[in-house]
């Protein structure tokens, strides 16, 4: 746990109790604040008054009056569409609201670091796609050199949770744009942006205000170094003001599907190749082609921002390949569950946006397509011309039929994931890849996608005997 600092005998209200509501409740009591702890959600509510904290109602008049800080989950909306009854109320008395990134930030330097010969270091990674990925790939490496490793934020455990690092230790995050945007501290060592595409667009009002919440982890973060893909303009914008010259390395640009060229640190993958850069030089290459855990350009760019960062912590390139060759992948993420007779069963459940799914297809060919579910904004128009590998779609989710309608290729209307399923396996010839790249939010048949993933998986098992 890492107790929570700055607060001793205040009172600090704490909105929302899920994972990591609960975590920041345990890591104030640690740090010697009184906190007082509020969920709409009954359930919610009886686990918090099962480990004996004080539940008061913020929604009630005079609630803040002796309120030092408001602490809220990262799914709870604190501006746009429009805020949250609570987090108004603690703003208009005045009343600093926070999340737990922040309190972790502010709380985490301990007296004695400046005694280690390698005080800890926290790699911080946001982006629209491929966050889990990086984050469970740098973890992956620097455990396979020994190095002490944790991931925390949306993978992992709560922030506030963790194990207190040592010695040469490293925290690696998966950050949100709920996350980045609120945290008042925000003080990576290194900090990474994967990409940008369009989403959470209702919650940031807009593309603008999207990229604003990501940005603010390296203008306000202040990091040693940031890892910045500059496929979008976006990020080549970002590397842009973070840069003092085209030779500061203090950034390292990364991108897929061309060659970086120039005076500063690049890692670029092209053709299935990783290459690093740096003033002119190519100092490291590594073949991501064979790699089972890696396939496809988007967990190439993944790869790319892992290794960048493995480098800034003084890994070695042929250490780092050796690692990349024995990564797994992670469930629900181009995760292979099956290969028989000349099929494979590929579950990318967590491909839940257009860009995601567009990325899945362009791994593979000769695809069999499980998509659909609850459509997100803009429909579908964003994965004309992407279909080309597409053999035929199966469609699930409620509104499969308006979903099958707007794609460009043959499609069978199955609503169910036990029929689409059955359809393909019954379909697929040898070579072809039976894919789950839903292209939709999971919520109108699962409660998350996580869910949607298994169901896949158990009925490609059932299929196959």
């Amino acid at each position: 746990m890492i107790p929570v600092q700055g607060f001793e005998g205040a009172r600090v209200a704490v909105l929302g109790l899920g994972r990591s509501g609960l975590a920041t409740v345990r890591a104030l009591l640690a740090g010697g604040a009184t906190p007082v702890c509020w969920d709409d959600q009954q359930q919610a509510r009886d686990r918090a008054e099962a480990e004996g904290f004080e539940l008061r109602d913020l929604h009630r008049q005079g609630a803040f009056d002796d309120i030092a800080t408001l602490v809220t989950s990262p799914g709870i909306p604190h501006l746009y569409p429009q805020p949250n009854p609570v987090i108004r109320a603690a703003l208009q008395a005045g009343v600093p609201v926070d999340n737990d990134i922040g309190l972790f930030f502010a709380s985490l330097p301990a007296q004695g670091w400046d005694m280690l010969d390698q005080p800890p270091k926290v790699v911080a990674i946001t982006g629209s796609n491929g966050k889990s990925t990086t984050v469970a790939l740098l973890h992956h490496i620097l455990e396979s050199v020994g190095r002490d490793s944790q991931m925390a934020g949306n993978i992992g455990r709560g922030v506030l949770d963790i194990d207190p690092p040592g010695e040469a230790g490293v925290v690696v995050l998966e950050l949100s744009s709920y996350q980045t945007e609120l945290a008042r501290a925000l003080t990576p060592d290194v900090a990474i942006l994967t990409n940008l595409s369009p989403d959470h667009l209702d919650r940031h009002a807009g593309l603008g205000g999207y990229f604003a919440a990501k940005r603010r982890l390296f203008a306000e973060g202040g990091p040693d170094r940031a890892i910045i893909g500059i496929d979008e303009d976006e990020g080549l914008f970002l590397a842009g003001q973070m840069s003092q010259a085209s030779s500061d390395d203090r950034v390292i640009r990364v991108a897929t599907g061309r060659k970086l060229s120039g005076p500063g640190w690049q890692v670029f993958a092209r053709k299935g190749f990783l290459s690093e850069m740096r003033k002119g030089r190519q100092v490291g290459a590594i073949d991501l082609r064979q790699m089972m855990g890696l396939p496809g350009a988007h967990n190439h760019q993944n790869a790319c921002a892992a290794y960048a960062a493995a480098r800034v912590l003084g890994l070695a390139p042929r250490v780092i390949e050796a690692a990349l060759a024995t990564y797994p992948g992670l469930p629900h993420r181009s995760q292979t569950v099956a290969e028989v007779a000349g099929v494979r069963y590929v579950n990318d459940s967590k491909a839940t946006n257009l860009d995601s799914a567009a990325k899945a297809l362009s791994a593979f060919k000769n695809i069999r397509w499980i998509c659909g579910g609850l459509e997100k904004e803009g429909g579908l128009g964003a994965l004309g011309g992407q279909t080309g590998s597409v053999r035929k779609a199966y469609v699930i989710g409620r509104e499969a039929a308006g979903f099958a309608m707007q794609l460009d290729v043959e499609a069978e209307v199955c609503t169910t994931m036990e029929r689409a399923v059955a359809c393909a396996v019954a379909d697929a010839e040898p070579g072809d890849v039976v894919l789950l790249a839903p292209a939709a939010a999971s919520f109108d048949q699962y409660d998350n996608f996580e869910q949607r993933g298994d169901d896949f998986i158990s009925e490609v098992h059932k299929q196959l005997g």
